[in-house]
């Protein structure tokens, strides 16, 4: 179904970084062809896609030994660890993203806000059920979680990596902090020129960093072989058996290793799920777990260097060298998370859930790499106060972990109808499937939710605040359509009383009117008619229709419907990885029969001022919030791209 944008209303993309659907590759060289364009975005999705999850050893394993519920680094132990992580990577990541839910893509797109699009539409046709709308609000509440994880990644990754100086030596634990936010600061401040070019590095870079981890693994492993038990899901068991409740506590730690699996989703639409799947199998999942089967092996031998083992796995020549390499992977591991959360602000712009912010576009070609001035701001405010705050990565990790692993259970709710809806997959099929998954994510949620007062409470908290940002400004808006709607008149009842004597004088050129509401006539032509009495030759009414899909194709973007007298109704359609644009509507509407001359056209847009008032529909501190964010919105000529000399604004107010 689609929404509607008003022109003071939130509207904007989000997608991706490099916004490929998912589609065969085209035959141009032949199946030979086929295989290098997959191979080539195969190591595309090592360079975005995997590093959150491929810097995962930098500090998972030390976790759950040495964390605030760190178990003894015996040899049970050390086995059991390991064979819940290798099941946790197999189950979470391999089977339920890998297999799973890469195939619930929105024509082509990723992400728990594409997936709430798809469970959306039924609700919008009026075919919902009654759990509908809860699963929307699980998948605003699960978009609002993840902004927590586009904090938390950046301070933990760029720590854990500087840290293995103070390993190397501990000559350089006093600068441990200064250089982390340096590094942090640099990857912020260089936002604003784009990823195009520094992205051409990242795959191959990636690569070098996941070769890293297998050697270092295989390297430490050739000692000690045995350690190769953890494999079998028997050692997990018997973990939980020696431990108890103790054993249950560590799963928060161990949870840290598929932190990153909700990226997976998130960036199909950059690569497709084919290229995903193959970095994952062939190169990602063998090097992190030869880099755990290393790190625990390296244990069994010396349990002393659980203090920090994926460092000390490295001969001392080169702890030096792999600091600069975990660098370089956390900053990139960093630059995914940020570009992902520009992503998602875009796509909840224009599903109409967040107000408008500045969308710079920082390449000509790809139309997917954005920058968000205002949110890279608060984002770096965010992870510097978190640095300061938390001051090491073991303290940071005790907020890691319970945003991911709420959100992963919403995905799989979410995901669960559309295989019963979309797929047409039988109750006793999906059923079974979903309670696996959600078994699994019930006991990482539980053993994550101890660390609530550790430091999990931040992502929490964080989301709320979101969650009620999103949730007020979409209330907010129907509240206002519903009563500029009101406020409006029957257009065909309009242009009836033009007749005769009360026909308006008619002055050369365009008007432009911008409305939400594709059926009456927009408050502001109104305005113009009560105060300035005359009308324009030709008069467009524009609506600008936000749809439950990411993109529109090029021949459904514009419709044209001339009316009556002058009148003309201009739709467009925007998918919500789409950015609208008034001088590309107003193109398209020329090549259909749209006759105008823009330098003869005027844009009426109407300003609203928003009253809070005690009548029914929010509660006054929500209607307080949402007058202040619309104020502070940004302007429907800059976002829109209309001409700013030839705008018209429109005052009006209106009591919520």
């Amino acid at each position: 179904m689609r929404e509607p944008v008003a022109p003071s209303q939130g509207s904007a993309k989000a997608g991706a970084v490099n916004a490929t659907t998912e589609a065969p590759p085209t035959n141009t060289g032949g199946q030979d062809g086929a295989v290098k364009r997959t191979a080539l975005l195969a190591i595309g999705a090592i360079g975005v896609v995997y590093g959150d999850i491929g810097t995962s050893p930098l500090y998972a394993l030390r976790e759950c030994f040495t964390g605030p519920h760190g178990i003894a680094p015996s040899h049970e132990n050390v086995l059991g660890v390991l064979s819940l992580i290798f099941w946790s990577l197999i189950i979470t990541v391999s089977v339920k993203y890998l297999v799973f839910v890469l195939r619930a893509d929105n024509r082509g797109e990723g992400g728990i806000l594409a997936l709430m699009a798809l469970v959306a539409q039924r609700l919008r046709s009026g075919e919902a059920p009654r759990a509908r709308p809860l699963l929307v609000t699980m998948g605003i509440f699960g978009a609002s979680l993840l902004y927590g994880d586009g904090i938390i990644t950046p301070a933990i990754s760029v720590l854990s990596a500087v840290e293995g100086l103070s390993v190397a030596t501990p000559i350089f634990e006093p600068y441990v902090l200064p250089i982390t936010l340096i590094i942090l600061l640099g990857l912020f401040l260089v936002q604003r020129h784009g990823t195009g070019g520094i992205g051409n590095v990242f795959g191959p870079f990636m690569c070098l960093w996941f070769i890293v981890l297998a050697v270092l693994g295989v390297k430490e492993l050739v000692h000690n072989p045995s350690v190769l038990w953890a494999l079998s899901p028997v050692q997990g068991v018997l973990f939980f058996v020696h431990n108890g409740g103790h054993g249950f506590l560590v799963l928060g730690a161990v949870f840290l290793v598929v932190t990153g699996g909700e990226s997976l989703y998130t960036d199909m639409g950059h690569f497709g799920r084919t290229p995903i799947r193959w970095a994952w199998f062939a190169l990602v999942l063998p090097s992190l777990m030869l880099n755990y089967l290393g790190q625990g092996a390296l244990l069994l031998r010396n349990p002393d260097a659980s203090r920090n083992p994926f460092f000390l796995i490295a001969p001392e020549w080169a702890r030096y060298p792999l600091v600069a390499l975990a660098a370089g992977a956390a900053t990139i591991a960093s630059q995914a998370v940020i570009s992902g959360a520009f992503s998602n602000t875009r796509q909840a712009m224009q599903l109409g859930y967040c107000p408008r912010m500045e969308v710079v576009h920082t390449s000509a070609e790809e139309k997917g790499q954005i920058y968000l001035p205002g949110l890279n701001w608060m984002l770096l405010i965010g992870v510097v106060l978190l640095v300061l705050g938390f001051r090491t990565s073991s303290n940071l990790a005790g907020a890691y972990g319970i945003a991911v692993s709420t959100a992963m259970l919403m995905t799989t709710c979410m995901a669960y109808v559309v295989a019963r809806e979309r797929w047409h997959v039988g109750r006793a099929v999906a059923l079974p499937i979903m309670l696996v998954f959600l078994t699994v994510e019930l006991f990482f949620f539980s053993a994550n939710a101890v660390k609530i007062p550790e430091g999990g409470w931040f992502p929490l908290a964080l989301a709320a605040v979101l969650f009620t940002l999103m949730t007020t400004w979409k209330r907010g808006r129907e509240i206002l359509a519903a009563k500029l709607r009101a406020a409006s008149m029957d257009l065909k009842d309009l242009l009836e009383s033009f007749q005769g004597e009360h026909a308006p004088v008619r002055v050369p050129g365009t008007a432009v009117f911008m409305t939400g509401n594709p059926e009456g006539s927009p408050p502001a032509l109104l305005h113009n008619l009560k105060h300035n009495k005359v009308l324009h030759e030709q008069v467009v009414l524009l609506t600008i229709l936000s749809e439950d899909v990411p993109h529109v194709s090029s021949e459904e973007r514009v419709e044209v419907q001339p009316i009556e007298q002058g009148f003309v109704r201009l739709i467009a359609r925007y998918g919500f990885m789409e950015n609208p644009s008034i001088p590309d509507i107003l193109k398209k509407g020329r090549e259909k029969g749209l006759q105008f001359q823009l330098m003869s056209t005027s844009f009426f847009l109407g300003r609203e001022t928003l009253i809070p008032s005690k009548k029914p529909g929010m509660a006054m501190w929500r209607e307080a919030l949402f007058s202040w964010m619309s104020r502070n919105a940004r302007s429907a000529t800059a976002y829109f791209r209309i001409p700013p000399n030839r705008v018209v604004e429109l005052g009006t107010q209106v009591e919520l």
